[in-house]
């Protein structure tokens, strides 16, 4: 099959043809018909995590199922499946609890297994970890639940519990960030949207934000507390210390922010406004994807119409031209969401 590989951190990327995958007992092998660009393969791609060379990355896909491993019982050749980023075992108390996304046990395609970039990829627990595609859903649409649409939207319905009325600021307006505000406004929720381009900002504000500000040099907290009085709920979709600051010192009293971007620092640690936090008694969340068995609400809306995460995507490419995007994830500012499709010469 054809792959993008990864033979050095930080090194130009190849694609080239490499050995293609069997099914593991319980996994499955799905041909990827739409996977997403994201920061976080940036991430991996850098060396912020600890990935094996020579790799894949790519971890969020949709695609038909070509191959069943023994021991899979719900899933046969010709399904349309996609599946969350992380993969729990489907043993342990947290999968058993419905909380796969934190999976001591966890895989995740890219990262700790080579993943989508490629015209075939691995499923491991197959039987926890797939999620049929209704008819109604493209697999590009499907594809963009991987991890910013899905991670979003739990952030923002199983995390800060938003509702309808409330005040939402979100912290950049890429692809989860796009989500979070398409998400919140479906909610019913009031939402600002902060960013340092214009062009992010008018998607934001296509996608339901009531109010956009330049993030540029502004005093973000100042003018969100001159708005609203300071946020219910902040999001920050980007992950770095000011950000997270900008977002947490916008809330109000008793307010709840939810952390999504990676916040990646030499230490593993993050200074954090922690005298706010105590003063204003305020709820520092993170939110790490959400689990198999969340889905079938957010795929109901999706079918309905209410949630709409395809109007996300920007464009859609190919594997090599891929390749040459995903070196300047750090600082593109893409006003939505880069799909691949491998099966493109």
């Amino acid at each position: 099959m054809r792959a993008m590989i990864m033979d050095a951190l930080a090194e130009p990327l190849e694609v080239r043809e490499v050995d293609a995958p069997t099914a593991p007992v319980g996994g499955v092998v799905v041909e990827v018909h739409a996977t997403g660009l994201c920061k976080s393969d940036w991430h991996a791609w850098v060396g912020h995590d600890d990935v094996a060379l020579p790799h894949v990355p790519g971890h969020e896909l949709a695609g038909v199922i070509v191959e069943v491993g023994e021991g899979v019982r719900r899933w046969s050749v010709g399904d349309r499946v996609t599946v969350p980023f992380v993969m729990g075992c489907g043993a342990c108390e947290w999968c058993l609890g419905g909380n796969a996304q934190v999976c001591p046990r966890q895989q995740q395609p890219g990262f700790t297994q080579w993943g989508s970039f490629a015209e075939r990829v691995v499923l491991t627990a197959a039987d926890t970890n797939a999620v049929r595609i209704p008819d109604g859903v493209s697999f590009e649409a499907a594809a963009a639940l991987g991890c910013r649409f899905a991670t979003a939207y739990r952030a923002l319905t199983g995390r800060a519990r938003v509702q309808a009325g409330e005040w939402v600021t979100v912290v950049g307006a890429g692809g989860v960030g796009l989500s979070a505000v398409m998400i919140a406004a479906a909610l019913g929720a009031r939402v600002i949207a902060v960013d340092r381009t214009p062009a992010a900002l008018d998607a934001a504000r296509r996608l339901g934000a009531e109010h956009t500000f330049v993030a540029d040099g502004a005093d973000v907290p100042a003018a969100v507390h001159e708005l609203t009085g300071g946020s219910h709920v902040s999001v920050d979709a980007v992950g770095s210390p000011q950000t997270a600051r900008d977002a947490v010192l916008s809330l109000r009293r008793r307010g709840r922010h939810v952390q999504i971007g990676l916040l990646p620092t030499a230490d593993g640690m993050t200074s954090m406004p922690m005298a706010r936090v105590i003063a204003w008694e305020l709820d520092l969340l993170g939110s790490h994807g959400m689990a198999a068995v969340d889905y079938p609400e957010m795929l109901s809306l999706i079918e309905s119409g209410a949630l709409r995460p395809q109007e996300l995507i920007e464009r859609i490419v190919g594997l090599d031209e891929a390749a040459t995007l995903l070196p300047g994830m750090d600082s593109a500012s893409p006003a939505g969401m880069t799909m691949i499709d491998p099966r493109r010469a």
